[in-house]
């Protein structure tokens, strides 16, 4: 009974309001498309991706290291790693190898986050393409992925260089440094979603799933930068280095699915101003079962 008219109430608003029936067309999109599998193969390839990233910031640190006897105890800082314990002792172990391989690391690093990054690529075109419900391009894919690494790349430079011009700018004017960061992750939303999957739908049609990214993506940094070095803290007096993997994993975990329901709300928004096309869809013929439609993932449901 009081199931009942909680859904009741639901659809009342669902009709008064376009943003409630937005919203809840989204997350029902987001279900019948699997979603949380879509955003899982984001958030491994994202995971994957931090290893060889990982070898280039160890070669950057290596260089710095060696002129700068203090940087240990200050990246422990910055990570809220205790001083003593297993996770600490594995971060100066990490520092001196960097100091003694940097030149190496640096090569293997540019190499294998260049390799991983085509990876992350792969993971992104086949959840854009899969909310779409288009094909990918196959060999292309990967030409078109070298692309949005260049131009991600270049962006990230355009967001170093901004960031660190903004520290010269008296405090009054200390907001215009979060309207930088979030105009620069609406720009890289727009990238990836207009370069990555195989259609054109024009360049308005994608605003609102990159603002939607962009400001679901400042919420998670800011999260994380207060979440993840406690939870570092806490899970490395527990589990020693890998309780680092469990923080980052569960951050990973929401950028994941941000990722997908920001296409999710493009795709949502373009078939309510532009319409859907019905078709055939073909399934297994099994016994006893006579289905007379599917969902979005060509899933089969009984009469």
């Amino acid at each position: 009974m009081v199931l009942d008219a909680v859904k009741g109430a639901w659809h009342r608003l669902e009709d008064r309001y376009t943003v409630v029936a937005v919203i809840a067309a989204v997350q029902a999109r987001f279900g019948e498309l699997n979603g949380g599998y879509l955003a899982g193969a984001v958030t491994l390839a994202s995971f994957l991706s931090i290893f060889p990233l990982i070898l280039v910031a160890v070669a950057v640190l290596g260089f710095f290291s060696a002129d700068d006897p203090d940087i240990t105890r200050r990246v422990l800082d910055g990570l809220a790693i205790p001083e003593r314990g297993e996770a600490a002792d594995a971060v100066r172990s990490a520092i001196e190898t960097a100091e003694e391989s940097r030149k190496t690391a640096s090569v293997v690093g540019v190499a294998g986050l260049l390799w991983s990054g085509l990876g992350l690529v792969a993971a992104l075109q086949y959840a854009f393409d899969s909310v779409w419900q288009v094909k990918g391009r196959g060999i292309k894919d990967k030409g078109v992925g070298l692309l949005w690494l260049v131009g991600g790349g270049l962006m990230f430079l355009a967001s170093f260089a901004l960031t660190a011009a903004v520290q010269f700018l008296p405090a009054i004017l200390a907001p215009l440094q979060l309207l930088l960061a979030v105009a620069l992750s609406v720009g890289m939303f727009l990238w990836t979603m207009k370069v990555l999957p195989n259609r054109d739908v024009g360049w308005r049609a994608l605003v609102p799933g990159a603002v939607l990214g962009a400001v679901g993506f400042e919420v998670l940094k800011l999260v994380g930068g207060i979440y993840v070095p406690r939870a570092v803290s806490s899970s490395s007096a527990l589990y020693g280095s890998i309780g680092v993997v469990f923080a980052l994993l569960a951050w990973l975990f929401f950028f994941g699915r941000l990722v997908v329901y920001s296409s999710v709300l493009n795709v949502v928004l373009w078939e309510r101003t532009h319409g859907t096309d019905t078709i055939e869809v073909q399934v297994p013929s099994l016994p006893g079962r006579e289905p007379e439609e599917a969902t979005r993932s060509g899933e089969a449901l009984p009469a």
